[in-house]
This record gives structure tokens, C-alpha cells and sequence, in this order.
């Protein structure tokens, strides 16, 4: 048998940072993983620095910052073995571990393995292969074959309800609960504990594609949620001057307005997808007590990136602000040992491979800009970072790219393209409605961090700083070069 710990990743796809009632939210209900952090450790300030699916996994697998691993936007294609040799499933599988992937993945190829011994691969809407020609999804989607093999369901498709995979229209699932993408994956997992290598430790990647829009919880879960007397959105005055890229009443939005009731129901579906995750991680831990498997695996928990949820007129991702930016990060070390149940400093997704890699005992490669948060759970005293560096392009007027840098405490941002310029005090104004960056009374604190910006892209090739100033209206460049010449050769 094995003395190593089994350690299980579970990775949602669009959860808020602030989308469970252990983080103070009043309405959302995730009570299995409120026990799961009380025996381990949250990290309150935890940030997706490229908030969309596409370069936050890549930073989730390399452990790299996107100055290295050079995905600045959401760009499919890139051949990720090929950019990236080196992966958190690699180098626990060389390591004796057996790796296991179930779920969202989101590389090209799309059966790419990237390191995993198996993919349960269920990619969602797959928008990249169905704009290709001649591809067959249903032999890239092993949940749509499953599907398909089910009584009843021979030509059936996730999307037979309408709902769209980046639409706010919200509605209940329209098939029985266990044929649900999320009921799929918790059913994939529990199937393979009785199927796993028992004389190895495992690493299993369960990754969740909700609660990802479509909206489309079981009917129990949206309905607990639609009997709640939902908040309205924030909207902060500095909103303003995004007034003329609004377009309101979009199914599928980025920036404008939507009907209170669909924002309603929309949000009432996200919280009830939530929810039912909650409910799945339960089963997968009862399964795992069958196997006298929970002393001795550890649990890391986290989301690639937020949803604006109407915050501010924004929708979806792709934007520093917290609704998009700021992520759920809980880790619980084999047998719930006791560290500190809340951590302050401010960690990325760069930090999920070094610090896997520390709870197996694994040597890190010198490849990862992260680092291992178990210093931090156990109090020491650890030089860290002091702020992290967040970007994506956003097209608004024009494409432009939106940077920011942050502690958890403070944030500034700026968009390349008009200039916009905001600074928040996320400890009294969490919510970030009012803009200080003209504050008088702000100045020097105002400079202090734009300073920082400056300094974390002072050898950017766009040319974003020059002579120690942040130029607005350069070119907006999606990908390093590097990773330009790769998909080009």
C-alpha cells in the first residue's frame, strides 16, 4: 500500500468568490463545503489573473503566471503538450501517482491528456470544435455518448432545454437529475474509486463545467432560490463612463442592463447550480468513506474564474473587477489536520500546482512562477508576494485590454484602450462602487499602485509603459509571440 496522500482537485467553472455561505453570503446555501473549510483553510483573497476558462486552466495545469505561460485573452487552438511539456498531471504521474481526470478540461486537442493517465472528458458547449468542420463531438464528449445511451435518449443533447451556454435566460433541467452534466461527473468519480490502482496514490481532477451558464438547475434547486428575496445588483457611479458600450437586454450580455426578473432567475439558477455541486462533493466524500479513503486525501477546492452576474452592468468574465476576478481557493490536508482556518495573503492559480506538488512531496520545477500556500496554512512567517497582476482583453470599444493589480485590500485598474483609470478600497467598499483614483485625499496611495502597474509591465511588447507612464491606445496583442510562432508552425 501506499503512504503518499491521495489528493482530489475539484475545479468549478464560473463561481464567484463570494458564492458560498461560509464566505458571508446570506442566500446561497453550500453547507457540505462549509464543513469541508472548517477543517482546512480558506484564503480570503484569492484571484483568476486571466479570468476566462481558456488561460486560467492553463495557469491552474503549468502553474504559471501569464507572463510566461503568454495567454492574455481567450484564444482555443493553441496545442497545449506542445507549449506546455511540463503539468501538475505530469509530474505527479512520473511520481508514482495515478491521474485521473473527470470533467471540463478545455485544451486543444480536445483528448489532449496533458499528463493524465484517462480523461472523463465533458467540455461543455465545445465552440471551438463545432466551428471546425467534420468534427464529431460526440466523440469528443464522452458525457454527450453516455447521454446518448441512456433509455430515452438516443438523440438527445445537453442543450435540447434552449438554454444558451452564455445566455442569462434561466429554466430547470429538463431530464431526469442523474442524466445532468453535474450528477455526471459526481457519478464518474464515485465509479472510479472501485476502479482506481489501490497500490498507488491517486490524483483526481473533478472538474465541474457548472455553474457555468446554461442556467439549468434540477427544479428543487431553482426553486429554493426563487422563493429568496434576491438582491439587486450593485452599480457604482464610475459606471458611467461605459455608458456608450452598453447594450441592454441581451440573451447572451457582456455590459448592459437586464430585466429584473431575468437577472433574477438567472441568479436564483446560478445559486441553485451551486447548490447541487455542494450536494455531489457530499456524495463523492461518503464514497470515499466506503473506501476508508478521507483521512489520507487531500482536498482542494477552487473556481478558474467568477460571473459578474450584472455587478456594475457587466455580465459573465474577462473583467478585474471582484465579481469576475476574485475565486473561491480552500485546501484540507489528509485527515483535516488543523492549520489556520483563514488565510489573508493574496494567491492566483499559479499556486494550485506547487502547492499539490508540496502536499505530495513532489520537488516543484523550475517552470512555476507559484507558490506552495502550506507555509501560509501553518502560520509561518513566509515572504510573500505582495500584490498580483490580473488581465484579459475585452472587446468594448474596439478590443482593448483591462489590467489590474491587487492585494485584496486595494485594487487598481486600467484600460488600455480609453485610458480608464480606478482605484477601490476593497476593505471599505468590497462591492467597489466608488472610484478613488481622483481622491485628493488618495493621491499618494493612488500612485503608490498605479506604480505597481507600471512595474509589472514595464517589458510588456505592446508598449503599455514608457518613460515610467502607462500609455493608453496600443495595439491590443492577445498572445505572446512565442505562442503566436507556435500556432503559426
Amino acid at each position: 500500500m501506499n503512504d503518499k496522500p491521495n489528493i482530489i482537485l475539484v475545479c468549478v467553472d464560473q463561481m464567484r468568490g463570494d458564492a458560498m455561505s461560509g464566505a458571508g453570503n446570506p442566500i446561497v446555501k453550500t453547507p457540505y463545503l462549509d464543513q469541508l473549510a472548517a477543517t482546512g483553510t480558506t484564503f480570503d483573497n484569492a484571484y483568476s489573473a486571466t479570468p476566462t476558462c481558456v488561460p486560467a486552466r492553463v495557469a491552474l495545469f503549468t502553474g504559471m503566471g501569464q507572463e510566461s505561460h503568454g495567454r492574455y485573452g481567450y484564444r482555443d487552438g493553441v496545442p497545449f503538450s506542445k507549449a506546455y511539456p511540463t503539468t501538475l498531471p505530469g509530474v505527479l504521474r512520473d511520481n508514482g501517482y495515478q491521474t485521473q481526470a473527470i470533467g471540463k478540461m478545455h485544451v486543444y486537442p480536445e483528448r489532449d491528456r496533458i499528463g493524465f493517465d484517462d480523461v472523463k472528458l465533458h467540455d461543455g458547449f465545445l465552440h471551438f470544435a463545432r466551428r471546425m468542420s467534420g468534427r464529431n463531438l460526440a466523440a469528443i464528449d464522452d458525457y454527450l455518448t453516455w447521454l446518448r445511451r441512456q433509455p430515452g435518449m438516443a438523440a438527445a443533447a445537453e442543450t435540447d432545454h434552449g438554454v444558451g451556454c452564455n445566455s442569462m435566460m434561466a429554466r430547470p433541467w429538463d431530464k431526469p437529475e442523474a442524466y445532468h452534466p453535474t450528477s455526471w461527473v459526481g457519478s464518474e468519480a464515485v465509479d472510479w474509486l472501485y476502479r482506481r490502482d489501490p497500490t498507488v496514490p491517486f490524483f483526481l481532477y473533478l472538474s465541474f463545467h457548472r455553474p457555468h451558464a446554461p442556467y439549468d438547475p434540477p427544479q428543487w434547486a431553482m426553486d429554493q432560490y426563487l422563493a429568496e428575496d434576491l438582491p439587486e445588483p450593485p452599480v457604482g457611479e464610475w459606471t458611467e463612463a461605459f455608458e456608450p458600450f452598453r447594450i441592454d437586454f441581451l440573451a447572451e450580455p457582456m455590459h448592459g442592463k437586464q430585466k429584473p426578473e431575468v437577472r433574477r432567475r438567472a441568479l436564483a439558477a446560478y445559486y441553485g447550480l451551486i447548490t447541487q455541486i455542494d450536494y455531489q462533493l457530499n456524495r463523492l466524500v461518503e464514497a470515499l468513506s466506503d473506501f476508508n479513503l478521507v483521512d489520507n486525501t487531500a482536498f482542494v477546492f477552487v473556481s478558474d474564474h467568477g460571473d459578474m452576474m450584472g455587478d456594475h452592468n457587466f455580465y459573465r468574465k474577462t473583467v478585474g473587477y471582484e465579481g469576475s476576478a476574485h475565486v473561491p481557493f480552500i485546501v484540507r490536508l489528509p485527515g483535516g489536520r488543523y492549520v489556520s482556518p483563514r488565510v489573508d495573503e493574496v494567491v492566483e492559480l499559479r499556486d494550485i500546482m506547487p502547492t499539490i506538488l508540496d502536499i505530495a512531496g513532489v520537488e516543484i520545477p523550475d517552470t512555476v512562477d507559484g507558490a506552495s500556500v502550506l507555509p501560509l496554512m501553518r502560520g509561518e512567517d513566509v515572504e510573500w508576494r505582495s500584490d498580483i497582476h490580473g488581465e484579459h482583453t475585452y472587446e468594448m470599444n474596439g478590443w482593448e485590454s483591462m489590467h489590474w493589480v491587487t492585494d485584496g485590500h486595494r485594487k487598481f485598474c486600467w484600460w488600455t484602450g480609453s485610458g480608464i483609470q480606478q482605484f477601490f478600497d476593497l476593505d471599505e467598499d468590497p462591492q467597489e462602487l466608488v472610484n478613488l483614483v481622483d481622491d485628493a485625499g488618495r493621491a499618494e496611495e493612488v500612485a503608490d499602485w498605479r506604480g505597481r502597474l507600471v512595474d509589472h509591465l514595464r517589458d510588456r511588447e505592446e508598449g503599455f509603459v514608457v518613460d515610467g507612464e502607462l500609455v493608453a491606445g496600443r495595439p491590443v496583442v492577445d498572445e505572446a509571440a512565442w505562442i503566436r510562432e507556435l500556432c503559426e508552425g
